[in-house]
């Protein structure tokens, strides 16, 4: 059993802490490089975007943008990695750059809003109508807005979510195969069972100790120091 007072055990502790921590890291490291592929990683969430906002994406906007090119622009956004209310932003403006009469239905369906009234605000939005909005269609306007809004927030907070998770579980699987290849080059036995087993445990635990491992570091560095102290004043 490892002595907690053997100070030479607590600084090997650290460094194993350190080492593990090391590996996570690299592992985040070599799953960030991959996203130089095409995107890589940064594709993981996009997916719930384009499914959340479909319903609310036209198929024609304006002339300008069909339904693949707005597509396009908010996943270059994704990839690159542009604050999330900016991406919001930018996809709010490019739905309603797309709101026309002929669609106006498709929209109002999507946002359970009354149809004639959304068609006639688009209308009038293009300048095709020199009326100003009726107080109807500027309250059908703010809802249409508020629920827009709101599928905004839920198709990018449980994209982020799954980017996140998804980059994390795949850092943890390179860190697994890292763990046991170097276990099996550097343990006696090579790639035996029992080391295999052991790059494994080590690659499970890399990828969620590394944000910690600085400071479990220090804190027995801290109590290493206290310990010398103790055992100077003991010895005195």
């Amino acid at each position: 059993m490892a002595d907690p007072t053997n100070l030479i055990e607590i600084e090997s502790v650290g460094n194993i802490i350190a080492a593990v921590a090391a590996l996570g890291t690299a592992s985040m490291g070599f799953v960030d490089v991959m996203k130089a592929f095409n995107g890589g990683p940064s594709n993981f969430g996009f997916s719930s975007i384009k499914r959340t906002l479909l319903p609310f994406l036209p198929k024609q906007a304006n002339g300008a943008f069909n339904e693949a090119e707005l597509l396009d622009a908010l996943k270059s956004n994704w990839i690159n990695g542009v604050a999330k209310a900016d991406q919001k932003a930018k996809a709010k403006a490019l739905i309603h750059l797309g709101l026309t009469a002929g669609n106006a239905a498709e929209l109002a369906k999507a946002a359970g809003v009354d149809e004639k009234t959304l068609a006639s605000v688009a209308d009038k939005v293009a300048g095709r109508s020199q009326q100003p909005l009726t107080p109807a269609e500027t309250n059908t306007l703010g809802q249409f807005d508020a629920i827009l809004s709101a599928v905004l927030d839920e198709a990018y907070e449980r994209a982020d979510q799954q980017y996140r998770n998804g980059t994390k579980i795949l850092a943890m699987i390179v860190a697994v195969i890292f763990g046991i290849v170097a276990s099996g080059l550097i343990n006696a036995g090579g790639f035996s069972p029992a080391n295999c087993i052991l790059g494994l445990i080590v690659g499970l635990v890399s990828v969620p100790l590394a944000p910690v491992a600085k400071d479990l570091v220090s804190s027995l560095q801290a109590a290493s120091g206290a310990l010398q102290l103790t055992q100077r004043g003991i010895r005195r």
